[in-house]
Order: structure tokens, then C-alpha cells, then sequence
């Protein structure tokens, strides 16, 4: 039988898993990025050739949309296309914590249809095909059922609490961080959290795996409109985030100050 994507992407983060933890102290050769700031490492750029080559190799006819690849157009005309960030949370891995992950999803037509999510240092492989479910080590995962906001723990930066983007004032959820976005929301999908929140623009391979694992858990992501994200788009970042149950998304969704 031939190999699922879902497969594909599992057997190709254990690869990368093995490449980045080749690599510590020194080695790293940190250094940053013109456009942004952002670092980048040794490992990074390792990463990416090892997930290029298995998945490449396996899928010549798909897309491909990586963070550490220059961004090919050709991606725009294929069926399907791999998005991934070879090393989200880079930061945290640069300081030798254990928040970051693989990330990993297969989208077709602007819609993701396979997505992996592995945290090495926290032996912790999220992953869902669409239809089938979404699993954190092979066990069934269940977004959250609170829908108050003022009783919600949520996963954001200090910035996004800032009185200036809520309607009434912050509203009095519990704030907390995790440094990998694409962590936030395999917790949002695994219940221990109850939403995730982001306003600053999100690059697509920091969420294309995780929306699915969120739907997939029966929770919503949209951008802070509340517009759904459609993957794969010519300039692949998307304006903020909201990842809660539908209930819950939908209160803080109107509790948000729209753009203008």
C-alpha cells in the first residue's frame, strides 16, 4: 500500500528530529535575518534539506513552501504543496530549552489534509489527516469546553493583551506563553489550554499544521477578523490568529477591536 501523506510527514519529523539534535552550543552558528530580525542557525538550514529531500523525493508533484526556502511561484499552480517550518521556536532551541517543534502539513486547494507537529525534546508528536481525527502520541485529542472568556487560560504574548486591541478592556483570562507557536496550538487542540491569540502577522508555516489538529479536535481558527485562512496564498502570511472551541472563539472574536 502506498505511503499516506500523514505517514510521510511522521516518518520525515523523526528525521529532522535526528538531524537537530546533532546540534548544540556552538555549532548553531546563529545569525539574523535581513527582512525581520528572526535568527536562523546551522540547523535550520540542515533541517530543511533533510525535510526537502524525503518529502521531495516521495511527492515530485507537490509544492513546496518551507521558512528556510527561497519561495518558489511554481507552488501556486500545483494540487498540492508542502508547508512547513523546519524548526519553529528557533529562539528556544538556540537556548538549549525544550519548546520547539517540526512542523509539517500537506494542503490541497487551500485546505490542509495531513499535519504533524513533533517536539523531540518533549517526546510529543501531534498529528491528524482530515476526517481521521487528530492524536498526540496516538491518543485522541479534545479541544477544550469553556466559553467564557474571563474563565479561559489563554496562550498569548504580553503585547496581545494590550487594553488597545479589546473592545472593553482585556478581557480577565489567565495569560499565558509558550515560545513555538505551532506548540500553542497542538496545546489548544490537546485541552490543556483553552485558546490561543495572536495579532502580529503569521507566517503560514507556523500554523498550517496546527489548524488542522485544531479542527480536527473541534476547535476554530480563523485570523483576528474572523475570516478563515485559506493556505498556500501568493504572499503566505495571514493577519493574527484566534484558535479556541467555537463557542469561546466566537465571544472573544466580538470582544476583539476590528481593524479599521
Amino acid at each position: 500500500m502506498p505511503e499516506s501523506d500523514l505517514a510521510l510527514l511522521t516518518r520525515a519529523a523523526r528525521a529532522a528530529a535526528e538531524t537537530a539534535l546533532t546540534y548544540t552550543g556552538e555549532a548553531l552558528n546563529v545569525r539574523y535575518k535581513a527582512a525581520d530580525g528572526s535568527p536562523v542557525t546551522d540547523a535550520d538550514m540542515a533541517v530543511n534539506r533533510v525535510l526537502s529531500g524525503i518529502l521531495r523525493a516521495a511527492r515530485p508533484d507537490y509544492g513546496w513552501l518551507s521558512e528556510e526556502s527561497a519561495d518558489d511561484p511554481a507552488r501556486l499552480s500545483a494540487g498540492h504543496v508542502f508547508i512547513v517550518d523546519p524548526i519553529d521556536g528557533t529562539r528556544s532551541f538556540i537556548e538549549g530549552s525544550d519548546s520547539w517543534a517540526h512542523s509539517l502539513a500537506v494542503a490541497r486547494d487551500g485546505a490542509v489534509t495531513a499535519a504533524v507537529i513533533l517536539m523531540p525534546m518533549r517526546d510529543r508528536l501531534y498529528s491528524a489527516a482530515l476526517g481521521e481525527g487528530a492524536t498526540l502520541n496516538g491518543t485522541a485529542l479534545a479541544a477544550s469546553g469553556v466559553a467564557d472568556p474571563e474563565q479561559a487560560q489563554v496562550l498569548a504574548t504580553k503585547p496581545a493583551a494590550d487594553p488597545k486591541h479589546w473592545q472593553d478592556g482585556t478581557p480577565g483570562f489567565h495569560r499565558v506563553h509558550r515560545p513555538s507557536i505551532a506548540y500553542r496550538l497542538g496545546l489548544v487542540a490537546e485541552g490543556r489550554f483553552d485558546a490561543m491569540v495572536t495579532f502580529r502577522a503569521t507566517w503560514e508555516w507556523d500554523i498550517a499544521a496546527g489548524a488542522l489538529i485544531l479542527s480536527e479536535a473541534g476547535a476554530r481558527m480563523t485570523d483576528r477578523s474572523g475570516a478563515p485562512i485559506r493556505f498556500n496564498a501568493p504572499v503566505p502570511q495571514h493577519d493574527g490568529i484566534v484558535a479556541a472551541n467555537p463557542a469561546l472563539h466566537a465571544r472573544l472574536l466580538a470582544a476583539i477591536v476590528p481593524r479599521v
